[in-house]
């Protein structure tokens, strides 16, 4: 079955930094584009970064960029997220998200609150 689990959410304060983590199983990874979503309360699910599946290409949502890097290690099945300077406004639960021409999967997502 398919899976992607993120972990790493939590409860940061602004200027503070979080590592978040998607572990994928179930398919065959290094097929796969990846990308972090994120969605506040009240708010639209929006982009936030994508990464090939090399890794050779990135791509941001302006608000994160120079903030934030997606990376992934097809080695363990992971993709990351390296958040940092957060600020409140990057309250959210993030999501990771598998995808390719055929089929897209998505993880349950993880909590990011910062606030002081």
């Amino acid at each position: 079955q398919v899976q992607l689990v993120e972990s790493g959410g939590g409860l940061v304060q602004p200027g503070g930094s979080l590592r978040l983590s998607c572990a994928a199983s179930g398919f065959t990874f290094s097929r796969y584009d990846m990308a972090w979503y994120r969605q506040a309360a009240g708010k639209e699910r929006e982009l936030v970064a994508t990464i090939t599946k090399t890794g050779r290409t990135t791509n941001y949502a302006e608000p994160v960029e120079g903030r934030f890097t997606i990376s992934r290690d097809n080695e363990k099945n992971t993709v990351y997220l390296q958040m940092n300077s957060l600020k409140p406004e990057d309250t959210a639960v993030y999501y990771c998200k598998a995808y390719n021409i055929l089929n897209a999967y998505w993880g349950q997502g993880t909590q990011v609150t910062v606030s002081s």
